[in-house]
Formats: C-alpha cells, structure tokens, sequence
C-alpha cells in the first residue's frame, strides 16, 4: 500500500479524488506572501485562489505587487509580450542555479526569438528527437544488464542513463566513470533552485563547476584545438551569435549548452513519477507492454498533468494592464499557476483521478496542458525540449512496464512543500531474475 497524506495540503494525495485541502494562514491581498509561498509550495497559489474566489488571486511577493492567474485566456495572456515579459523577472537564485546567467529564459525579443531558433534546431523534429531517445534507450539497457538483486534507486540510475545518452547524442565528451559526477551536478541545478540552504548551494556549486568545464570545451573547439561533430548542440552552440552577429561568449554560450543538457536530465523526475504510478496503478502496464505508442504517449501525458512538476511561472508585466477587471500595474509580477491549471475541475473532469485515457485519440490542448509551460515554441516561451521530454517518458514507460522487478518497502509520498517533488525515496525498485 502507498503511504497516503497525513498532513492536508502538505503531500500529493496520491489516491485522491479532490483537491487536498491546505492548512494556511489568512493572508490579505496586500501581505507579502513570499514566507506563504515558500512554506505552501505547490498548493499556495491554488490556495490563495480558492480564498480570493475571483479569476485572479493578488498578493506580494519579494516587497512587489503580485497577480496570479490561471485558465487557457491567462495562458494565452500570460505569453504575449505585449502584456508579460520575463527580462528583469527571474530572481537572480533561480539564474544562478537552474537557468545560468544571461540564459534564453531571461530574454525578450528578437534576442531570445534567435535563441530559441537555435534550440528548435537542435530539439525538434522526428529525427532528431528518435536519435536522442535511441541514445538513451541504449544507456538503458546497459544499465540494466549490469544491475544484479541490488536495490536499484530509479531516479538516479534514470538521471545517469539520461545523462549518458544525451551527452552521446550533443556530442559532449565524458568518460564513462564521470557519467555519475555529472549526473548528479545537472540534478542538483534542477533540485536547489527553488530552496534556500544546503540544496541551492549545492546547485550553485554545480553550475559553476560544470559552466567552467564546458567554457573551456568551447574555447578549445573556437581555437581550433578540439573539435565538435557536425550537427551537435556541441557545434550549434559553439558556433551560436547574437542579434549583433558576434559570437556569444563562450560562459553564454557554456549556459545555453547545459540548457540542452540539463533539461534532459530532469525527466529524471518524471521517470520517478512513471514508476510511482506504475505502482500505484498497475492495470496500466499490461497495455503499455504491448508495444502502443498512441498509449504510451497518452500515459505521458497524464504523468505529466498529474504529479506536480513546475509550480508556476513568472513575468513582468510592461504597462498597464487589466485582467478580467484586475488591475495590474506595469513592473507587477505576473504568475501562471501551472499545478493549479493541471488540476483544475474546469478543465480536467476528476482531475485526481490517474486517467492516461483522457489523452486518447486527441492532442493535448497545448492552452490547456501546460506542465512545462505555455504558449507558441517557436516565438515564444514554451519549452523547446517538449517533444524530447514526451518521447522519453513514453520510452520509459514502456521500458519499466515491462522490467521485472519487486517494489520493497519504502517512503512513497510526495510533499507538496518540496519543489521540485520527488517520491521521498525516489523510488526504488529490486531487480527479479526471470
């Protein structure tokens, strides 16, 4: 049995049918809630919501005016950059740890449209996505030859294995025995972000160590000295400029390049939630062993809705704006309550209910599914790697659907608190010998 909340709005009711209740405090519209934001995570901007009872919820955060918003009109609101932009947005933790400084998430405009050309090169389309996952499916079936009955924690091996396959396929040299090292530093980008103390530390540490590493990589390959496959995102970024045609500088363009790797390596998370929900609902692995991608993708899909992943999102609004007659004074914050949006009865029919067929026979709603944001990938904010991540974690699915192993004993439940989320135990698993 999974262990299930104990503490109302502080864990992911993994077996609920609503939406967990949340022990708050009565906060005002005007109370800087930065304390509440951190102390509620995923649920404090459905809280705040479901209190304020209008479309939109409007607090503080960090000294400045905040409005949070939700719903397909936000969304769609939310990435016009004639209402929202995210320069001047992202606290600079967030930049030191997940994003690198001067970052593709950091811009605007032409600068960013040009940027994310480059990205959309990199990770779109049949071919390249199918290189990447054939990349990584061979790291999995390495990985798996080689475990014995040992405990094999998922999240980690998953982040290795990613890590090995994306590294082969950009074209980045590692050697096999560094593969772990770097695993565990592109997680810890991932994992410190949005936390003070040890974790962010750790994740600053991180970026630094490996921006420094992959700075030099690309001096190298600029001087001659080294050389980058034809077609990598090794090659791309090295050769990437800017709106002025000059080359970025090789620490940019050392953060741009771990914005292809590090991503990458976050479905980690969701291959520990695939593995949770497989567990959980284990009348979903007949199916998926039966070789259909239509289902695997669909299980994706709904992974992706259901477990919390990215709490919200945030910019600047660059005027005076209104919102379904909310005033939001130009310089406020702008937040899309992404967990709230993937949970919302209005959109989702029994949104605690574990349902892979609601993806069934239609694409997604790109408005409406919005785990790793919203609006058009090709001018805007949206995450370029979302076809990479959809592949991926349909692989998964279908590679641990039929992976024989037994779940031990373990701490399964998910706080709310923790962003990002994680199984407590990160799910671990014991090989079986058929």
């Amino acid at each position: 049995m999974l262990p299930t909340s104990t503490a109302p709005g502080r864990r992911f009711g993994v077996g609920g049918t609503g939406m967990p209740g949340v022990m708050a405090l009565d906060r005002g519209p005007l109370w800087d809630d930065t304390a509440g934001m951190a102390l509620d995570g995923y649920s404090w901007l459905p809280a705040l919501r479901r209190r304020s009872r209008g479309a939109a919820v409007e607090t503080r955060v960090m000294g400045r005016r905040a409005v949070g918003l939700r719903g397909p009109d936000a969304v769609r609101f939310f990435y016009d950059e004639r209402h929202v932009r995210r320069h001047g947005a992202i606290p600079e933790p967030v930049q030191g740890t997940l994003f690198g400084h001067g970052a593709i998430h950091t811009l605007d405009g032409d600068r960013h449209r040009l940027r994310k050309a480059m990205f959309l090169s990199l990770l779109t389309g049949p071919e390249r996505v199918a290189s990447l996952v054939d990349r990584v499916a061979v790291a999995w079936e390495e990985a798996v030859a080689s475990w014995s009955d040992r405990p094999v924690v998922m999240f980690d091996e998953a982040a290795r294995v990613i890590t090995g396959g994306v590294c082969d396929w950009a074209g980045v040299p590692v050697d096999k025995a560094d593969v772990p090292a770097l695993a565990r530093d592109l997680t810890a980008m991932v994992d410190g972000f949005a936390t003070p103390g040890p974790r962010h530390w750790r994740a600053r540490r991180a970026r630094g160590r490996q921006e420094r590493r992959l700075e030099a990589l690309i001096d190298h390959i600029r001087a001659g000295t080294a050389t980058a496959a034809a077609g990598s995102a090794l090659e791309a970024v090295s050769r990437q400029p800017d709106v002025d045609g000059v080359l970025l500088d090789s620490r940019r363009a050392a953060v741009e390049l771990l914005n292809v790797l590090r991503p990458t390596v976050a479905v980690a998370w969701f291959v520990a939630f695939t593995g949770h929900a497989l567990h959980r609902w284990p009348e979903h692995r007949e199916r998926l062993r039966e070789e259909d991608p239509a289902y695997a993708v669909a299980f994706a899909n709904e992974v992706r809705r259901f477990y919390p992943f990215a709490p919200f999102v945030g910019g600047r609004a660059v005027d005076d704006l209104t919102w379904r007659g909310v005033r939001i004074p130009a310089g406020s914050l702008v937040l899309l309550d992404i967990f709230g949006q993937n949970h919302d009865s209005e959109l989702w029919p029994q949104p605690y209910r574990f349902d892979p067929e609601r993806f069934l026979g239609r694409l997604p709603d790109p408005d409406v599914l919005i785990p790793q944001g919203g609006g058009n990938r090709a001018t805007g904010h949206r995450c370029p790697g979302e076809d990479v991540t959809l592949a991926l974690m349909a692989g998964f699915a279908t590679w641990l659907a039929r992976l024989s192993y037994a779940v031990p004993p373990q701490d399964l439940t998910i706080s709310l608190r923790r962003i990002p989320a994680l199984p407590r135990s990160r799910f671990v698993v014991t090989p079986l010998n058929d």
